[in-house]
């Protein structure tokens, strides 16, 4: 199966309309793809092709990242979760000397890849699951919308906590995000699709691990 050729056939480039600086290859609609994904992989009940949306969490995340760049800029960052790579492709336009995209999804890794040249810049994107082991090596590690499943949020959280990193996390009031360990630092308010979300426009913060 060729990821690239699925990718391409299926997704238009469009931005995102809170990020109108990056260029993504994305899905119209939610149903389609998902379908198509089954298909091609020959199963079913598969998780969304996260990697063909623009969520809000990520949206919201490379805005606050493109508006204040020196929160990237010169330093080494991941991206976590990267999906379609908007955040790291953000971090990259705002100046980071580095960006490594770590989504356990193989589609979303040739997405990432895809996207990172469509907006010329480079990054390093890998598959391997990073949270079983430590958080080493970065200045900043940014997160956007992983809190909507319980056991993966507590598997993400525990391996913020043990970062050193600077930690900032996109999200729009998924059910699993531990606020009560969180600051605020940043609101918006993120147009997003009725298909994959529960309104039109999602209040969505960004939010830092409290010291």
């Amino acid at each position: 199966m060729n990821r690239e050729a699925f990718i391409r056939q299926h997704t238009e480039v469009l931005v995102p309309p809170l990020v109108p600086e990056v260029k993504l290859h994305l899905a119209h609609e939610a149903v389609p793809i998902w379908q198509k994904t089954e298909e091609e992989l020959g199963e079913m009940g598969l998780p969304p092709p996260f990697w063909a949306f623009a969520w809000a969490g990520g949206q919201a995340l490379a805005r606050h990242v493109l508006d204040n760049p020196g929160l990237v800029r010169g330093k080494v960052i991941l991206d976590l979760a990267s999906g379609s790579g908007l955040v790291g492709i953000a971090a990259m336009k705002a100046g980071a000397a580095s960006v490594l995209a770590a989504d356990i999804d193989e589609f979303s890794g040739t997405a990432i890849a895809i996207n990172a040249a469509l907006n010329d810049v480079n990054l390093s994107v890998t598959t391997a699951d990073l949270l079983q082991g430590a958080p080493q090596g970065f200045d900043v590690i940014l997160v956007g919308d992983l809190f909507y499943e319980k056991a993966l949020a507590a598997r993400c959280f525990d391996f913020l906590s043990r970062a050193k990193a600077m930690v900032l996390i996109g999200d729009p009031g998924r059910s699993y995000l531990p606020k009560d360990r969180l600051e605020e630092v940043a609101s918006y308010s993120v147009p997003v699709s009725r298909e994959l979300e529960d309104s039109e426009i999602k209040r969505t913060a960004v939010w830092r691990i409290r010291p």
